[in-house]
């Protein structure tokens, strides 16, 4: 597991090379799976097949360099967990949802058509299809070159690029959702880059912003407004992990 101090400089072509795989698979991946979900019949709400992409690129990248996929998905499943991340979703969601209720008059709650419990579940399920790839693959493979914060910014930039459905929304729609990925990306990547347990706390945030912004938010109908404080909620939150992660290191520089 490479810690937030951990004075690596991989060589750029063994960091590049299997990053651009992994990403052009996942797009692949993804692209594919969207394209069978009409067929299968599974609700959109309950589970969108895209999640799986990263986690089918996992596998084509293990096929190519077996050697270093079981060094970079080290803590993934094991190790001591950091929990304190996971409260950092729900305040996300109240501070959007809270200044979105203003104009509107107050929160409302949105009830699902299916199944509560099938769709946490499923969602958890999902989160963990593609955080197996952002934050338990690439972040770690980013990690052998550049700094938390870099490695952070990088994966949540590729992060949103892959959700390419957003980019034909507004643009102001488009920026806000980057800026809530690159922001939770941050978040995530402070938080985890000394922790066990990846896939369950990345996992568990993303399945718990998922179900707030489906029960309070309604920015899947392709309004500015919602998703934009969902946008400032999310950089609010990193700007405060980016300072834990500078004080960190400064406090380890001045011991040193």
């Amino acid at each position: 597991m490479h810690s937030l101090h951990t004075p690596v400089r991989a060589p750029l072509t063994r960091v590049l090379l299997p990053a651009t795989v992994f990403f052009t698979v996942a797009l692949l991946a993804s692209g594919a799976l969207a394209a069978e979900q009409p067929v299968t019949g599974i609700p959109g709400e309950v589970i969108e097949l895209v999640q799986f992409g990263p986690a089918l690129a996992v596998g084509a990248v293990a096929l190519i360099w077996r050697r270093r996929i079981k060094t970079l998905l080290a803590g993934t499943f094991t190790g001591r967990a950091r929990p304190a991340v996971l409260l950092t979703a729900p305040l996300i969601i109240a501070a959007a949802a809270g200044a979105y209720a203003v104009p509107r008059g107050g929160i409302g709650v949105d009830s699902p058509e299916h199944s509560f419990a099938l769709i946490v579940v499923a969602q958890f399920i999902g989160a963990c299809g593609e955080e197996i790839g952002w934050r338990c693959w690439l972040q770690p493979l980013l990690r052998t070159r550049y700094g938390v914060l870099t490695s952070s910014i990088t994966v949540g930039l590729l992060w949103a690029a892959w959700h390419v459905q957003i980019f034909a929304q507004d643009p102001l729609y488009a920026a806000a959702f980057v800026l809530g990925a690159v922001s939770m990306s941050v978040v995530l990547g402070v938080a985890l880059d000394r922790s066990g347990q990846r896939l369950l706390l990345a996992g568990a945030f993303h399945t718990l912003i998922n179900l707030g912004m489906l029960l309070v938010m309604d920015e899947e109908s392709g309004a500015v407004a919602p998703m934009a404080l969902f946008g400032g909620s999310c950089l609010f939150a990193a700007l405060i992990w980016a300072r834990k992660a500078r004080a960190s290191i400064h406090g380890s520089t001045a011991r040193s």
